[in-house]
């Protein structure tokens, strides 16, 4: 039977075409995937260089320094001098509240350079808090600033703070029951405003547990927060394990897990750190974690005002350590939020003004989900997109849309020639079986 029976017979350019047609929208649905691929990690590549331009070179930019060399303060500016002076920033009226944690997987250029390497990704490890002039602020939009640094950074920040608070606390704790003719240094007064910032009735119980933490079998989940080895497998043949802080409960809690390198950038989920975890004595230990959760608590903030107790009556406020350092070394966006601190006015911080706009479109990209909880890039969400809110655009919905019908368009198209082929193969065989006859 000759082939041209079986095949109905078309114009050759309409052929042409329909195979033009047809190749150019599976084209389309490959640009698609790629991009969906592609456009979910541009944020966090953008974030990282803004935080290394804005955070830690802001001086060696030449056109940089000319634009700030010509700015002035605005009428609303918190700065106590001039632009291009020694200037400062007032934090004594905010509080510092914890918001978000997470890890994020992403290219790294000195990883692809190393040969030794097995892999081009590092995973980073962010912290988002707020400034509020409240604990209640923070919860309402238009009355924060929200602020993005690394993991290690907020947590030796942070636990040096609370640690100096505990310590302050069990001391002033250990004068509960004394009289004021106790001190013989006159200095009562401050001794007195120390005694009323602890509880009297049950400081003593905390401080004694806290004491006596590893005379219980305890460890301060707090001595993990930098990256420590806990196993070591000698001559068993087995893998060297760290424990290390990872983010937790969606990135609303910090805890120690267990990681396979000494950077903590690799977790093994499948282990607790308590498995491996024995005191002076080889005796098995178990984490205190109460330290540590004061250090991710959203119900609860530490003020920025330093609490100066020798101080006289009257004295200039100032800020605390922790306050100055996270802001130091935080990435910022204030502006989305109707709030300034006039770090923009000042010299040294102005570059990370201009790259304000890329920090907050990367913290929006980990509010939404963009990153699973262990690094990776999730694409499967519905409601993710790279700008990093958590709803579609109208230009998205309708290029869904288009897709949607253009899919369904091509299985009707391809019912169509399937239906055209068939029903040609019938009439050729039918029109060659009369001729035979």
């Amino acid at each position: 039977i000759s082939s041209e029976l079986l095949t109905p017979s078309k114009d050759p350019k309409r052929v042409q075409q329909e195979d033009f047609n047809t190749g150019n929208m599976i084209g389309y649905f490959k640009i698609a995937a790629v991009c969906a691929l592609a456009f979910a990690s541009v944020d966090a590549m953008s974030f990282e260089a803004a935080m290394k331009s804005g955070i830690t070179s802001t001086r060696k930019d030449k056109q940089v320094a000319n634009l700030v060399s010509k700015a002035r303060p605005t009428k609303n500016s918190r700065l106590h001098r001039g632009l291009n002076q020694e200037a400062e920033i007032d934090l004594t009226g905010y509080s510092v509240n914890f918001k978000h944690c997470q890890f994020v997987t992403a290219y790294n250029d000195e990883l692809a350079d190393n040969e030794e390497s097995d892999t081009v990704l590092e995973t980073q490890k962010f912290v988002i808090f707020r400034l509020c002039r409240s604990c209640s602020s923070c919860e309402y939009k238009s009355t924060y600033g929200e602020y993005i640094v690394h993991l290690d950074d907020y947590l030796e920040s942070v636990v040096e703070y609370l640690k100096e608070e505990q310590e302050e606390m069990c001391n002033a704790c250990e004068e509960c029951g004394q009289g004021d003719d106790a001190e013989g240094d006159g200095d009562g007064d401050n001794e007195r405003r120390r005694r009323q910032l602890v509880d009297c009735d049950s400081c003593y119980e905390e401080c004694q547990k806290i004491q006596n933490m590893e005379e219980n079998g305890y460890v301060d989940a707090t001595d993990f927060i930098q990256c420590n080895r806990v196993y070591d497998p000698d001559d068993d043949a087995g893998e060297e394990l760290y424990a290390g802080p990872i983010c937790s409960g969606s990135g609303t809690k910090i805890k120690i897990g267990v990681f396979k390198d000494e950077e903590c950038s690799v977790p093994a989920s499948n282990k607790d750190v308590e498995e491996y975890l024995v005191d002076e004595d080889g005796n098995a230990a178990k984490l205190s974690h109460a330290l540590l959760k004061s250090t991710y608590s959203p119900y609860s903030c530490i003020p920025c005002l330093k609490e100066n107790q020798d101080a006289d009556d009257g004295a200039e406020p100032e800020e605390n350590e922790l306050c100055k350092e996270l802001f130091e070394n935080a990435g910022k966006c204030e502006s989305p939020h109707g709030f300034s601190t006039g770090y923009e006015q000042l010299e040294d911080m102005y570059n990370q003004y201009v790259q304000e706009e890329t920090v907050c479109n990367f913290i929006s990209s980990l509010h939404a989900g963009t990153y699973a909880e262990d690094g990776e890039i999730v694409v499967s969400g519905a409601n993710a997109r790279a700008g990093g809110s958590s709803g579609t655009t109208g230009g998205q919905k309708f290029a869904l849309a288009f897709f949607i019908l253009g899919t369904v368009g091509l299985a009707v198209y391809a019912a169509m020639l399937h239906s055209q082929l068939t029903k040609g193969s019938k009439a050729g065989l039918s029109r060659q079986g009369g001729a035979m006859a």
